[in-house]
Parts: C-alpha cells; sequence; structure tokens
C-alpha cells in the first residue's frame, strides 16, 4: 500500500506561480511512476502530467506544455508539480498518483494505470 499526501494549493492569480508537493510512504518510492491529475466539479478527472520511476522521461497533457513541470526527488519519496504562468482554466482539485506499472506517453493517460491516489488540494486563479 502506498500512501500519498499532497500540499502546496491555493489561490494565486492569473499568471502566477505554485508547486504543489506529494509526499509517498509505505512502499520503495523509486519503484513507482508518479503523476499529477486534475478535475473540476461534473467534470472526469484530467491527465496532467507524469514522470516515470528514474525521473529520466516526463509526460504532459498538451494544455499545460511549457509551463508546468513535472520532478521527482527519490531521496526525499516526492513528486513536484511547478505551475508557472497560472491561467484560470487551471482551476481544479489536483491529485497525486502513483504505479507500479511502467508508464509511457500513451498510458501514463489513462486513469487505470494509476493503483494508487492522494486526497487531493485545489488550486484556484483568479482572473
Amino acid at each position: 500500500q502506498v500512501q500519498l499526501v499532497e500540499s502546496g494549493g491555493g489561490l494565486v492569480q492569473a499568471g502566477g506561480s505554485l508547486r504543489l508537493s506529494c509526499v509517498a510512504s509505505g512502499r520503495t518510492f523509486s519503484n513507482y511512476g508518479m503523476g499529477w491529475f486534475r478535475q473540476t466539479p461534473g467534470k472526469e478527472r484530467e491527465f496532467v502530467a507524469a514522470i516515470t520511476r528514474s525521473g529520466r522521461s516526463a509526460y504532459y497533457v498538451d494544455s499545460v506544455k511549457g509551463r508546468f513541470t513535472i520532478s521527482r526527488d527519490n531521496i526525499r519519496n516526492t513528486v513536484y508539480l511547478q505551475m508557472n504562468s497560472l491561467k484560470p482554466e487551471d482551476t481544479a482539485v489536483y491529485y497525486c498518483a502513483a504505479t507500479n506499472a511502467g508508464i509511457g506517453p500513451i498510458n501514463s493517460e489513462l486513469y487505470y494505470t494509476w493503483n494508487y491516489w492522494g486526497q487531493g488540494t485545489q488550486v484556484t486563479v483568479s482572473s
């Protein structure tokens, strides 16, 4: 079992930045691909970004490419999502996810690829 705890959400003006963190516990962190999803009321949970176990490869949804960066620290058991140039449409609850499956550019976007989920952190971007 893997436990995931997100932090770093909040209220920010459009054009601003936030960094989300997700601390994992319970299993060997470096054995898991890590990802971030987001969800707004009435909509399905949407893939945002993912990073492989080693951190060598990362994948992003088109709408955040060039603005968001996912990274991981396998010593601190933490995955980060640096969000720059935030837009009102980035407003959502952001969820951290972990999987023991190998991830690539296609399966990382699929909800059922991911085994474990955090409780979510709210990000609100005002215009």
